[in-house]
This record gives structure tokens, sequence and C-alpha cells, in this order.
């Protein structure tokens, strides 16, 4: 538009001049003179129009190029943000696992201890038994006591030892100690030996279910189940330390694991009412604190409304 009006009037100047020269009297060449210097202005303004008309499209090209190119930078931005995120929740869910397996290690820990004293405990009174033995056999030697009369004494067992309490052995072999299953089974399922340590824990518990340890035992049993992701058996190993040993220290842990477990089932009502009963029974506990936080990260209040 602007181009046209230049043109125009530069075409209206032209024919003024023109008209001038014919009715003034203004030599020919003067004239001729001013219409080349009008053509050559008029020429230059084209120019400067192509010029910035080029410019313009350069800069639009520029333009156009930078905007995709910040495009293409927030695209990558995003998937960098994506892939973070992921690797975050990740080392999180990583997290989760290596807390489970460290709870589960602290308390083989703590269960060697309780172990070590228990076994401590019976050699001391083996001891004792041992030594009194040994005063009343001198105790007859020295007084030539008669010998006894009737049948003849049974001869000790072979190799020395003691003959197992509780009378003979089962069909087909004696049985492991309860010291060696139950030792064999906290440091296979510490070492992440799963199958062998369930093995391990039920021969325990098939020989020696009325001992202090079974509950640990059947406690191990469901923390194995866990490890493996078999929720439901969990559940169930759980359930049994909880309804067969209502004296064991290990339900609070058993209740809490029996939790958690029926919330990776899905079961969150149900698991939400087994971490509130760890809150309400077990106050200033371990379990109470972990029941209290599974609480919080799942949004819901740690006792029930109303």
């Amino acid at each position: 538009m602007r181009i046209r009006n230049i043109a125009i009037f530069s075409a209206a100047a032209l024919g003024g001049l023109i008209a001038g020269s014919l009715m003034g009297p203004s030599p020919v060449s003067a004239v001729a003179r001013e219409i080349i210097e009008l053509q050559r202005d008029v020429t230059n303004i084209l120019q400067s129009q192509k010029d910035l008309s080029s410019q313009m499209t350069q800069d639009h090209t520029v333009m156009k190029t930078l905007v995709e190119q910040s495009g293409d930078n927030v695209g990558k931005l995003n998937a960098t943000m994506n892939s973070l995120q992921k690797s975050v929740q990740d080392v999180q869910a990583n997290s989760g696992a290596r807390l489970d397996t460290m709870s589960t290690q602290v308390q083989g820990v703590s269960d060697n201890l309780e172990e070590i004293k228990s076994r401590m405990g019976k050699l001391n009174q083996q001891l004792v038994d041992l030594q009194n033995t040994v005063q009343s056999l001198d105790a007859k030697i020295s007084g030539n006591a008669p010998a006894t009369t009737g049948s003849a004494s049974a001869p000790p067992p072979s190799g020395g030892g003691f003959a197992p309490s509780g009378g003979a052995a089962p069909t087909g072999g004696p049985a492991p100690s309860a010291d060696t299953l139950y030792s064999n089974g906290l440091r296979d399922i510490t070492s992440g030996k799963y199958d062998l340590a369930r093995s391990e824990f039920q021969d325990y518990l098939k020989y020696y279910g009325d001992t202090d340890l079974a509950s640990n035992a059947q406690f191990y049993l469901g923390e194995i189940a866990y490890s493996q992701r078999n929720y439901d058996q969990a559940v169930n190993e759980y359930d049994r330390v909880l309804t067969n040993y209502p004296k064991s220290f290990k339900l609070a842990p058993a209740r809490l694991k029996k939790g958690m477990a029926l919330i990776e089932q899905g079961q969150k009502p149900a698991g939400v009412r087994e971490l509130r009963e760890v809150v309400k029974r077990y106050p200033g506990t371990e379990e109470e604190r972990r029941a209290r936080a599974k609480l919080k990260e799942l949004g819901v209040a740690t006792t029930a409304a109303g």
C-alpha cells in the first residue's frame, strides 16, 4: 500500500513537472533531469522495499527454527523428567524391599541371640547334671556300694553321646536337632536361600512344634512367603502365629506384616484394620512406628472414625 501511494505520488509529481514544463519557462533539460532523479528515487524505494521484505522473510525463518528447537528441547526435558521420576519411584520401591530384607535380617540376629542364650542355659544345666552324676558316682565308689541287682545296665549310646530326650527317635532315622534346624533356617533365610529355609523351618515345627522358638519358625515361614511375593500364603502363615502362639513375642511383627501383605494383595480395608490394631495393641514399639508410617503413606487415619 505504501509503495502504491509513493508510485501514485511520484506519477502525480511527474505529471506536474511535465505540465509545469509545458506551461512555465523552465528549460527542457532541467525537467528531464528532475524526471530522471525522481525515477531513481522511486527505484531506490522499490529496492528498499524488496530488501525489507527479504529481511523479514529471513527473520521469520530464523524465528520458526528457534521455535521448533525450543519445542524439541521442551520435549526432551519432559522425557528426561519422566525418566527421572521413574528412577525415583524405582529407588523408593527398591528401598522398601531392602528395608524389609534388613528388618528380617535384624530379627534373625535377635533370634540368634535368644537361641544362644537358650543353648547356654541348656549347656549350664547339662554341666550341673553331669557334675551331680560324677559326685554321686564318687560317693558310691568311696562307700564301696554293692553292685545293682537285677538286669545289667544298658550300655551307653555309641559315640559316648547323651541319649535324646523325649523318647525314641522318629521312625526312619533320627531327626536333626532343634538347634541345628533352627540355626540353619536362620542362616539360609538371611542369605536369601528361601526354599531351603522354608524346608528347615517346616521340619522344626514338625519335630519341635512345642518349643519356645516354634513361634519364631512359624513367623519366618510368613517372612519367606512375603519375600517371594506370595502374599496369600504369607497372610496364612502370619495368621498361624497370631492363632497358635498367643504369648509369642512375634505377635506385633506378625500382625504388622499381615497387614502389609493384605495391602499388597489389594485388600486395603483389611490391611488398614490390621495396621490400626498394631498401633492400638503395641504402643511404643518399632512395629507401631512402621504401622503409623504405612497408614500415613496410604492417606488414612491411624484410628477408625466414630
